[in-house]
């Protein structure tokens, strides 16, 4: 069964910093790029982050470039998002996800971000 736990979520205010993980379980973690997705209210899925199997390639949400860092660890089946100079723009719900070939295959259940002004 596959599982991906979010956590690290929180209430910070602007400026501040915060640290996601992401557990996986249930497939082969140490070959799957994995990713992060948010979602405010009102509003579509929004792409964050990208990380390939090995961790030597990223990619980032241009609303996100410089601010957040993308990391992961396959010994111990972790994604991390740090997020640093948050905005209250940044609120959202905190998505980790995990690609097939192309497009994310699955979910987790999320970790609520606010940023306060």
């Amino acid at each position: 069964q596959v599982q991906l736990v979010e956590s690290g979520g929180g209430l910070v205010q602007a400026g501040g910093s915060l640290r996601l993980s992401c557990v996986a379980s249930g497939f082969i973690f140490s070959s799957s790029p994995m990713g992060w997705f948010r979602q405010a209210p009102g509003k579509e899925r929004e792409f964050v982050a990208r990380i390939n199997w090995s961790g030597g390639s990223t990619h980032y949400g241009d609303s996100v470039k410089g601010r957040f860092t993308i990391s992961r660890d396959n010994a111990e089946n972790t994604v991390c998002l740090q997020m640093s100079s948050l905005k209250p723009e940044d609120t959202a719900v905190y998505y980790c996800a995990a690609y097939g070939d192309v497009l994310p295959r699955y979910w987790g259940r999320g970790t609520q971000v606010t940023v306060s002004s």
